[in-house]
């Protein structure tokens, strides 16, 4: 089990760039953090979700 923004998903040995696309997200616009971690836009293809990873993803919203 992977813990994603504090829910508990059935996911593992996926590529960080593979969930973000499956799950929608706009690359532009989000930072992700795995285990206390930022991790750089350029690493999310070879950065994989393993089995017991806390990810946070935040996605930044435009308005005044």
């Amino acid at each position: 089990m992977v813990k994603i923004n504090s829910k508990f998903v059935d996911i593992q040995n996926i590529s960080l760039q593979e969930f973000i696309v499956n799950a929608g997200y706009n690359i532009n616009r989000i930072a992700v953090e795995i285990n206390g971690n930022i991790i750089p836009k350029n690493k999310y293809g070879t950065t994989q979700i393993i089995d017991g990873d806390e990810v946070e993803i935040v996605h930044f919203v435009g308005g005044g």
